[in-house]
């Protein structure tokens, strides 16, 4: 048997938070449907943020019921502060993704204040969420910027892992480490996940990166070899960061799952159906930049029989 890897679509939350038109609840539904139905397992199905901040999820509510009603797949949400984690649990989703940011810059910049504020609140999400009765929810804790920032530059590694640490120690059921803007390279990742794995025990880590200067592909590989089995990604390579202008976007889920594939992991997901998910995405988001190397040439021959030998 082969080693599991695990992709978590990100599209319809990282993907949609930027591109200008307002996609239909029903075609993000439809955009869940059809990854699970590709055999992606979790999907991060919207954001709990204001709607005069981010327009794109007013229908956060519906579209968070619509995706629990659905089955076949883990539905998770993004939530910047408590106030958005309350709304989650009301709903009683499987997972919460929260975010802070490791650089204080950009913390200050994203939600207007500073990191340790930022800490604080988790530690009030998490204690909220043990007081609640019935199944319990995961609580994932997201470290943005955690490679670097286009606000403030270099971010200290300690730091990274000091705050992976605290997120673990508060009640975190997951860390997921973003390289938000595309600053972080192979070597970086390398060295910094080994810390963060070594750090948090026996916690799963995930990798969110972005493919703003070509590297996210290689820092997946770089990830692996520091034991990393669980990776962010969001179909065409759709999303991107408001603080990093002009930049690509997530690293692309059809490429990143048949890079797994080609490594000898066990994604369980169809790349093909993913390819004409895409299609119908693009029909959706005319004029939007869409990327991904397997869309635009396709998968090798060998690709099948690779899959079926190892």
């Amino acid at each position: 048997m082969r080693e599991k890897a695990h992709v978590r679509e990100v599209g319809p939350r990282d993907g949609l938070q930027m591109v200008k038109a307002i996609l239909p609840s029903a075609q993000k539904l439809a955009w869940c449907r059809g990854a699970a139905e590709a055999g992606i397992r979790e999907i991060e199905v919207t954001s709990f943020v204001p709607a005069k901040i981010v327009p794109q999820f007013a229908d956060a509510e519906e579209v968070a019921r619509g995706a629990l009603a659905m089955g076949g797949f883990r539905p998770s949400v993004l939530v910047p502060n408590l106030k958005g984690a309350e709304r989650a649990f009301a709903l009683a989703l499987p997972q919460v993704n929260y975010v802070l940011s490791a650089s204080e810059a950009h913390n200050l910049a994203n939600v207007r204040r500073s990191t340790e504020e930022s800490l604080q609140d988790f530690a009030r999400i998490a204690a909220v969420r043990d007081q609640r009765t019935g199944t319990r929810i995961s609580l994932a804790g997201g470290i943005a910027t955690a490679f670097g920032c286009t606000i403030a530059g270099a971010v200290s590694e300690t730091r990274v892992v000091e705050i992976a640490v605290r997120l673990t120690e508060m009640g975190a059921d997951e860390i997921i480490v973003a390289d938000t803007v595309g600053y972080g390279d192979p070597g970086q990742v390398r060295r910094l996940m080994k810390a963060v794995i070594a750090a948090v025990g026996r916690v799963p880590v995930a990798c969110h990166f972005h493919d703003t200067r070509g590297l996210g592909l290689a820092n997946v590989t770089a990830a692996l070899e520091a034991g990393v089995r669980a990776f962010d990604a969001s179909l065409a390579g759709l999303g991107g960061c408001p603080f990093a202008p002009g930049a690509t976007g997530n690293i692309d889920t059809e490429d990143t799952v048949f890079l797994l594939e080609q490594l000898g992991f066990d994604t369980g997901v169809d790349v093909e159906a993913l390819i004409a998910l895409r299609r119908d995405v693009e029909s959706w988001l005319p004029g939007e930049r869409f990327s991904g190397a397997i869309a635009r040439a396709g998968l090798p021959k060998t690709y099948r029989s690779h899959s079926k030998a190892a």
